[in-house]
């Protein structure tokens, strides 16, 4: 049996004492922190968080402890039975995977700041809990008053749990599971709207995959009163993050739809149907895989449609949605030099981030894509009769349940026999390769009776000078530079400060200038590192950045308003 206490002191400080009492058989043991968390495919470093690590014997004697890499320790243990480890975990941070304690909350992803043995790893866990009277407890363990319970590492590391005396509640019933929706922060929830809606999705997901992989699920809602937009998936449970609160049942409600769509998708693709290469789970390291097509771009295009199966969503509030992904993806150049398999295994080396530009793709954006193409390739294939659903379900049936990971040579014999058709060339030039993807989408969306429109970027420098900007606090920074564009030829860098045009301050808005100046010669003052600088950018008669939108043609076909039907079924 392994036990840990949580304790608050100082809420202020945001540190929080934890206690970890584990047995041994060893002389010499090893103890870890995870270096990642999965839903993060990234290390996490959560190391360099904790205080004041001290161990002790059973007879409450000190023990040397020295670290051995940046979040393994040695213990000399000598033949002590049990030891206590106690330490401090700073917690100041706050989005979906974090870790974070103030003086009206504590909210905890085991994961960040609990510490394992290996000789323990399997063995069941109890999570003591010294938290004001008045605070209630939202987590997919079992819970008895103050105290949760997990089988093992494995399930703690991946169950999430808010503190709070703050928290609202509401349930609902889909299939045979129950679903908690649990709200913490300043928010006021429209409770009939939400579970008509979440139950909507809820049930024709499970209805595409016949059963949930759980009998207890639970939606955790962090509400911020600033803008916040993030999602992190579990086994029982996701944590989502959101705000502005006075607008989430508002112009936020479609994000809170579709990251929970998204979240719940990922029960069964990713902690069920699970890459090799991460079954099991090893916290000690990265977990190298090029799935991230099939673990993010599945999970983001699916998260999405079953908001339209489901009725949800109508068709335009789809397809805003989905033209997004196809904005993301033409705006970004590095689709032509990283495929999305290199970009899926690279998230351990730069993360999230967007990086060096046009060095390579998001695997929501590309995987997203290459999952609407398979979709349609095999509705063509069978004739309307299967779908990437049917795909995903034996994914589970025969992966999943069987205890096993899936490999890509797994997921394309699945789709090969399915379809009755090769898919090589599809993987060779679009999963592993750097063809564009332009007219396979294209194809894809004629089939299903729609088309993708485009025309130059309405802002003038995207449109006419190839470059995209953020407002900065008094000016507008440069985020963005289409390759041969006017902006790159006349000397733009990435992070320049635009101060005026043709000597006239721009402000927040350069193109209102630039709009004005039209046809005339662009002189372009920046700031540079602090630097003034005079570029001139070259007008040259051709567009640079596009808008796209997707929308149903005019005039569809029977076959295709047959096929739209099956494909939005």
């Amino acid at each position: 049996m392994v036990r840990y206490e949580f304790r608050i002191e100082q809420a202020n400080q945001q540190y929080i004492q934890i206690t970890a009492f584990f047995e041994t058989k060893e002389e010499q043991l090893t103890i870890h922190l995870p270096a990642w968390r999965p839903g993060r495919y990234e290390l996490g470093n959560f190391a360099k968080n904790v205080k004041g690590l001290k161990v002790f014997s059973d007879q409450n004697k000190r023990l040397t402890v020295r670290k051995s890499t940046k979040d393994t320790w040695l213990v000399e243990n000598g033949e002590s039975k049990t030891m206590r480890i106690e330490y401090q975990y700073f917690a100041s941070e706050l989005n979906a995977g974090s870790t974070y304690l103030s003086i009206s909350q504590l909210y905890v992803n085991p994961v960040n700041c609990c510490i394992y043995t290996s000789e323990q790893f399997n063995d069941p866990i109890t999570l003591d809990l010294y938290i004001p009277e008045s605070w209630e407890v939202a987590s997919s363990m079992t819970q008895n008053g103050r105290k949760l319970f997990a089988e093992n590492f494995d399930e703690l590391a991946d169950s999430p749990f808010m503190c709070s005396a703050n928290l609202q509640h509401a349930t609902y019933n889909s299939g045979e599971t129950l679903f908690h929706m649990w709200f913490n922060g300043e928010v006021k929830p429209d409770w009939d709207k939400l579970i008509h809606d979440f139950k909507a999705f809820t049930d024709k997901q499970i209805e595409k995959f016949i059963e949930f992989p759980v009998s207890e699920y639970h939606f955790l809602f962090q509400i911020l009163p600033t803008r916040a937009y993030h999602g992190v998936e579990h086994c029982k449970s996701t944590v989502i993050l959101l705000g502005p609160s006075y607008d989430i049942f508002g112009g936020v409600y479609k994000d809170l739809l579709g990251v929970s769509s998204h979240e719940l998708y990922h029960t069964w693709n990713v902690k069920a149907i699970r890459p090799i290469e991460m079954f099991p789970y090893d916290f000690k390291k990265e977990n190298y895989s090029e799935l991230g097509y099939i673990c993010e771009g599945i999970t983001t295009y699916m998260g999405d449609l079953f908001l339209l199966k489901s009725g949800v969503f109508n068709v335009k509030q789809y397809l805003d949605e989905f033209t997004a992904q196809f904005q993301k993806h033409f705006d970004n150049h590095g689709r032509f030099n990283y495929s999305v398999a290199q970009s899926s295994f690279d998230t351990w080396l730069d993360g999230y981030v967007p990086g060096a530009p046009g060095r390579k793709v998001s695997i929501y954006t590309e995987g997203c894509l290459l999952a609407f193409v398979t979709d349609v390739m095999l509705l063509r294939a069978t004739n309307l009769k299967y779908s990437l659903d049917e795909v995903m379900k034996r994914l589970y049936y025969n992966y999943a349940l069987q205890g096993k990971g899936v490999s890509e040579q797994d997921y394309r014999s699945e789709l090969e026999n399915i379809a009755g058709i090769s898919f090589a060339e599809f993987f060779d030039r679009y999963v592993h390769g750097t063809d564009s993807y332009e007219t396979i989408l294209t194809e894809s969306l004629e089939y299903v009776g729609l088309e993708l429109v485009h025309q130059p970027s309405k802002s003038y420098a995207a449109g006419r000078l190839g470059f995209k900007y953020a407002p900065s606090a008094q000016n507008a920074t440069v985020a963005a530079i289409f390759p041969g564009s006017p902006a790159q030829l006349g000397g733009l860098m990435l992070g320049d400060e635009v101060m005026a045009v043709n000597s006239y301050l721009s402000g927040q808005d350069p193109d209102k200038w630039l709009t004005y100046f039209n046809s005339d010669a662009k002189r372009l003052t920046v700031n540079r590192s602090g630097k003034l600088i005079e570029l001139l950018l070259p007008e040259v008669n051709r567009n640079f950045y596009s808008e796209y939108t997707i929308s149903p043609l005019k005039e569809q076909n029977h076959q295709q308003k047959k096929a739209f039907e099956a494909w939005g079924k």
